[in-house]
């Protein structure tokens, strides 16, 4: 004899022997609990065989309350797959991944990170965050702060593109402003790297033909960089976040002749500017210290981050609803976490 148990798996040669079920009513309905199938052994060598039918026979004799076909049976089975697959789906939060890009303009590789939240039905709702200095990432817990943010319901789909610093010095400045000792010699491949080639890489990536937003973001040297970025390409990006921007760089990076902090290479920029691009700005800036961050020559932070926004304003460049100025204490990366969830609120929230 060859027992099975819970599962309708049949053999040629074989014919059931006996078939008992335990029972028990609730509720006036049936409910089956236990059963067990005895098989007789027909032939020496048995192969196996799933019996569709004996399966329906059998359960419909044990509960005559239902009414089983092959196409009620086949629809159960894809029900209950499906809801499996979206309970899965349901459960899965904010993804991080580490991500590499050749660029043509840069002539290196680029490491980044992308994090993203769960990518809605309708793709053109993913917002896209470019942030420089990726390699910041960790330190400034992005991923949580975004999976937080995301399930407590406060901010929309967002893909981040966080790209690691290669060499600040060079590649983080004003694109048609070179200044000497390096400062800022590369910022126009830097601005075309964006432009032609990370820029089509994210909407490959996020499968979208246009996001629904575009804001660049960074720290220090690379806070001036995503400015310039976002003022190069009003066309693409919609809004800009400076965390303790390096306001003051200067072409030749003398700051010594200046009795004011109202001067360096972006505020130069702005000052000459005729035409307003469409932007909005997110700008923090601590009273003290420096960014620490490698080849950043940011410092009179506050102020010179306050000169700029008075520039801005002076220039009618904006509005009262085109920006946020938040200040505070320090420079570093745990102030700029504490802003954090501020600064997400403000460019994808809902």
């Amino acid at each position: 004899m060859l027992r099975i148990r819970g599962i309708f798996f049949g053999t040629e040669g074989c014919e059931p022997s006996a078939i008992s079920f335990q029972q028990s009513v609730d509720n006036d309905k049936w409910r089956m609990k236990r059963y067990t199938i005895n098989y007789k052994l027909q032939t020496p060598n048995p192969k196996p065989l799933f019996s569709v039918s004996s399966f329906l026979s059998i359960f419909s004799e044990s509960c005559p309350f239902m009414k089983v076909t092959p196409y009620t049976l086949f629809s159960s089975i894809l029900k209950f797959c499906l809801l499996g697959l979206l309970f899965t789906a349901c459960k899965k939060g904010v993804q991080e991944q580490t991500d590499e890009l050749y660029s043509r303009h840069l002539q290196r590789h680029v490491k980044l990170t992308i994090i993203h939240t769960p990518i809605p039905g309708d793709k053109a709702d993913v917002n896209l965050l470019v942030l420089n200095d990726g390699e910041q990432s960790a330190n400034l817990r992005l991923t949580t702060v975004i999976d937080s943010l995301y399930k407590a319901g406060q901010i929309q789909p967002l893909a981040v593109v966080a790209i690691h610093a290669g060499n600040r010095k060079e590649e983080f400045g004003i694109a048609d402003t070179k200044g000497n000792n390096g400062r800022g010699g590369k910022a126009d491949h830097y601005d075309s790297f964006f432009n032609n080639e990370l820029y089509p890489f994210a909407k490959k990536k996020a499968g979208v033909r246009k996001f629904k937003s575009v804001t660049v973001a960074g720290f220090g040297a690379g806070a001036l960089s995503a400015l310039d970025i976002a003022w190069n390409h009003p066309d693409k990006i919609s809004k800009a976040g400076i965390f303790s921007g390096a306001f003051n760089r200067t072409a030749d990076g003398d700051r010594t002749q200046s009795d004011t902090a109202c001067y360096g290479m972006m505020y130069e920029k702005v000052k000459s500017s005729r035409k307003r691009p469409v932007l909005q700005f997110w700008i923090y800036a601590g009273q003290n210290g420096t960014t620490a961050l490698p080849n950043d020559d940011a410092d009179h932070i506050l102020n010179s981050t306050t000169c700029f926004v008075e520039l801005l304003s002076a220039k009618k460049f904006i509005t009262e609803g085109d920006i946020v100025y938040e200040k505070g204490i320090a420079n570093n990366a745990a102030a700029w976490q504490q802003r954090l969830p501020d600064f997400l609120k403000w460019a994808v929230g809902k």
